[in-house]
């Protein structure tokens, strides 16, 4: 029988010999990093409070038939107003 992958008429199969095998080669280990982030939300409240106040200020004017008296003072007051959320008022000292 021709059998043409064994070289012709009559020829026998090739002789298969056992693996060999050589030292493993070995690459440089490649080095990766995995970075988790974690978030964390440190809610930080900063509480306030205004009181707004409504004075109505009822001015009573007596007059009388004989007489009238005018007096007019002028009085001055300095207000120190911090940054919110100390509310504008008559200086005090830090701290109270």
């Amino acid at each position: 029988m021709f059998n043409k992958h064994w070289g012709g008429y009559g020829a026998r199969p090739p002789q298969v010999l056992p693996a060999q095998f050589d030292p493993p080669l070995v690459s440089p280990t490649q080095q990766f990093v995995k970075t988790s982030v974690f978030n964390t939300v440190v809610p930080h409240i900063h509480p306030s409070h205004t009181t707004t106040v409504n004075k109505h200020m009822i001015h009573h004017q007596h007059y009388f038939p004989h007489t009238e008296s005018v007096i007019n003072e002028c009085c001055e007051q300095h207000l120190m107003c911090g940054m919110p959320p100390r509310p504008c008022g008559p200086m005090r000292p830090f701290g109270f």
